[in-house]
């Protein structure tokens, strides 16, 4: 039993190295958290509107597809849209076929806060591209522990 514990332990662990992720990724959520208050939105709504306008497809988005890309409850989703709609960020529709079913889409006012935003976003994650892939590669080159095939 101990002899098999041992084995799944990792050999070698970059501590610094996964340290020094976790603070550049903090970084970049604090400066995005930080650029959305300045353009008068929550980090929250920022992230909505994102992942509405982002979402693959065909522009829209369901309130339960919305509320699962941004890890919230159906009832969460539903009060964030409303919030957005409010403020004529997003435009609710429903479903042609089944009326329960809940789509939003971005509005022009919401597309052209975005854009502003998302070019801020951009400038920063090139000032930090760099820094996170030269760490990247440093942390996806150190040998990691050998698992051996279990047998069949």
């Amino acid at each position: 039993m101990r002899a098999k514990r041992a084995r799944q332990q990792p050999v070698t662990v970059d501590y610094q190295g996964l340290a020094q992720l976790r603070y550049l990724l903090r970084q970049f959520a604090v400066f995005s958290e930080s650029a959305a208050r300045r353009a008068g939105l929550t980090a929250q709504q920022h992230q909505a509107l994102l992942a509405v306008l982002g979402f693959p497809g065909t522009g829209r988005v369901t309130v339960g597809a919305l509320a699962e890309r941004l890890g919230l409850r159906p009832h969460s989703a539903v009060g964030l849209v409303d919030r957005l709609v409010a403020r004529q960020f997003l435009r609710r529709s429903h479903g042609a076929r089944d009326r329960r079913q809940v789509w939003v889409d971005v509005t022009p006012r919401a597309r052209g806060l975005l854009r502003r935003l998302s070019r801020v976003h951009r400038d920063e994650l090139r000032r930090v591209a760099p820094l996170l892939r030269a760490l990247l590669r440093r942390l996806g080159t150190r040998p990691g522990p050998r698992r051996r095939p279990r047998p069949s």
